[in-house]
């Protein structure tokens, strides 16, 4: 039998090149926002599109929340239009995440997914704020 990590031979290092950097692309990591929050002035809004209840227990500091649901033109033209969205929901098990990045794609905004969400946050040592700022 056949070794299942071998037994599909690897990409091209031009095939795997262009697949990582499309991923990069679309996606960052809890440790890059974390450092960007960090910065004075982040450059990219970060979105928390879980519902009010799951946000009041526990949110990224400096996010602000807007449920998936509620992202339409009307919302998001209270943002700068040159505006890059990272948006979040609870974890690799919620696809609110994807829900959102889809809808805002199909309004012509920039977004990237944080991956992880709040679980790979939490998994990574850092803290939460659990008052509510809308």
């Amino acid at each position: 039998m056949k070794n299942p990590v071998t037994a599909v031979s690897a990409a091209t290092p031009e095939e795997a090149l262009s697949h990582f950097e499309r991923r990069l692309r679309v996606e960052t990591d809890c440790a890059d926002v974390h450092q960007g929050m960090a910065e004075s002035a982040a450059d990219f809004i970060l979105l928390d599109v879980r519902g009010p209840k799951a946000f009041a227990r526990g949110h990224i500091p400096g996010a602000q929340n807007l449920p998936h649901a509620a992202i339409d033109a009307e919302r998001m033209a209270e943002f700068a239009a040159e505006s890059l969205f990272v948006v979040y929901c609870a974890g690799p098990h919620c696809n609110g995440a994807n829900r959102a990045a889809v809808r805002l794609a199909r309004l012509g905004l920039p977004v990237k997914e944080m991956i992880g969400g709040i679980t790979g946050w939490q998994d990574e040592g850092f803290e939460l704020e659990t008052e509510v700022s809308i």
